[in-house]
């Protein structure tokens, strides 16, 4: 039976090892707080296996511990930040914060960042927005680095590029979080060291032949990440990332053309209050009656029934936090050396 961690521990953990490494303390537990949602979400690629990356960046120069992001432009619904590669949960979390004070009194709000670091997993900022009422959408991209060929190409160009949103309904929250390739570079890199391939054809070589092979990605010459719809229907998974790249590194001003050095993020954030457009009421009914339609559409051979968006990963989320959540195999050896490192008690 596998090992269940007090989710409110491994926060205390995460936040004890981050702080040690030099992080202020709000940073730390911001940090702590969003690397465990990924895990009790189910995104364990983007939990706790980013913290020792996110600590070895620190220690490196790659992350910036302190000082404030620099605003670059304003208007009375939007700004644009330097964020200076300041952690990026915090960063984020902040801006998101700042979107909802806009959108409450303008009806929608909007944060672009350049130069933030890596923002863990997008779909743990959704919840508390969808809570109050308002309506999410979520993007980032790497400009320093690359994964994913054009539609037609072999060489890379663009990262996964996911996309997040929430929104409320009557009877909780939609939460999505899509990359738009058809796997991660976390996920290709965790089979790479396990051994394993894809279940499809979710790469190209290097030649452009479609593989399972997870090491064909580091070969030479590269392979790459399919772009999301794979080999039949790839072209959009790929178009869908061009938006990403433009929402992201196009309206922060800072990215690929701008040579962008260092593992980071370019990312947007916008925030709708629904009660500033067709009002809050009329938003849930059509919400409501839209989650009903999906829950209580006639099932497909296989499926117990159809579910929305992020019904799963609230369900782990809420079993997790009553029970404990699980963590990947790869995961405690890492956290018992960070707990050794930092001289912190591993939960």
């Amino acid at each position: 039976m596998s090992r269940r961690y007090d989710p409110a521990a491994l926060v205390a953990f995460a936040t004890s090892c981050a702080q040690s490494a030099g992080l202020p303390p709000d940073r730390a537990r911001v940090i702590a707080e969003i690397l465990v949602e990924g895990d009790l979400m189910g995104h364990d690629t983007h939990g706790l296996a980013q913290l020792t990356p996110y600590l070895e960046s620190l220690a490196a120069g790659g992350m910036t511990a302190e000082g404030e992001p620099e605003l670059l432009s304003s208007t009375p619904v939007l700004e644009s930040w330097d964020g200076r590669k300041l952690p990026g949960p915090w960063l984020t979390r902040r801006a998101i914060e700042k979107a909802c004070a806009f959108a409450k009194t303008f009806g929608l709000g909007a944060i672009s960042i350049a130069r933030s670091h890596h923002i863990g997993c997008l779909a743990a900022y959704g919840p508390p927005v969808a809570e109050r009422g308002l309506m999410l959408v979520l993007a980032c991209s790497d400009p320093s680095t690359a994964s994913v060929a054009p539609w037609g190409g072999t060489q890379r160009i663009i990262t996964p590029n996911p996309l997040a949103a929430a929104w409320p309904t009557p009877e909780g929250p939609v939460i999505l979080d899509v990359s738009m390739s058809i796997t991660t570079n976390g996920m290709t890199a965790r089979r790479r060291a396990e051994g394993t391939r894809f279940p499809g054809q979710w790469l190209l070589d290097g030649q452009g032949n479609p593989t399972d092979d997870p090491k064909a990605f580091w070969a030479d010459p590269p392979g790459t990440l399919l772009p999301l719809g794979g080999l039949e229907a790839g072209h959009k998974g790929f178009a869908l990332g061009l938006l990403v790249e433009a929402l992201t590194s196009g309206l922060a001003g800072h990215g690929r053309a701008a040579g962008a050095t260092g593992w980071g993020a370019s990312v947007f954030v916008l925030v709708l209050d629904p009660a500033k457009f067709g009002g809050a009421e009329r938003f849930l009914a059509e919400t409501g009656w839209m989650a009903q339609a999906v829950r209580n559409n006639p099932p497909r051979p296989g499926f117990d029934a159809p579910r929305l968006p992020g019904d799963g990963a609230m369900a782990r989320r809420a079993k997790a936090l009553a029970e404990g959540v699980t963590l990947h195999p790869s995961i405690p050896p890492a956290l018992a050396k960070l707990a050794e490192r930092y001289g912190v008690a591993v939960p």
